[in-house]
């Protein structure tokens, strides 16, 4: 066989990995959050400090906004016959709370984006 012809062969059975990292949104603000005060800030103020929101829930005549922003890590290796695969997906999300009258009565938030890692699984 002609050295040429198996270099096919050998390029096939060579290791290779990949990274890949995706963002959705931008990263939630935590002083904008902060500043936040159920029964005096209003939707109009929220928005300003925090933009659109990703999604509006309608609670009767009261609303709910979610602000998300996601992380995905993904790693991968191959070796021969053996695949190595991990994924980290973590995000920061912040519910806010509106009465009728548009004026903020509580809020929920968790800031974890930062937190995801490239980590592939051990045996």
């Amino acid at each position: 066989m002609r050295p040429t012809a198996l270099l096919p062969l050998l390029l096939a059975l060579l290791p290779a990995c990949a990274l890949s990292r995706t963002t959705t949104n931008h990263a939630l603000d935590p002083a904008a959050i902060a500043s936040l005060e159920p029964g005096r800030t209003t939707a109009r103020e929220v928005a300003q400090r925090l933009g659109a929101p990703d999604q509006v829930v309608e609670l009767g005549d009261r609303s709910a906004w979610l602000y998300e922003h996601t992380q995905d890590k993904q790693e991968a290796l191959f070796l021969l016959f053996l695949g190595l695969h991990g994924r980290d997906v973590q995000a920061d999300r912040c519910w806010v709370f509106f009465d009728r009258n548009d004026v903020l009565t509580h809020f929920g938030s968790t800031l974890e984006a930062e937190t995801a890692e490239f980590d592939l699984p051990l045996f």
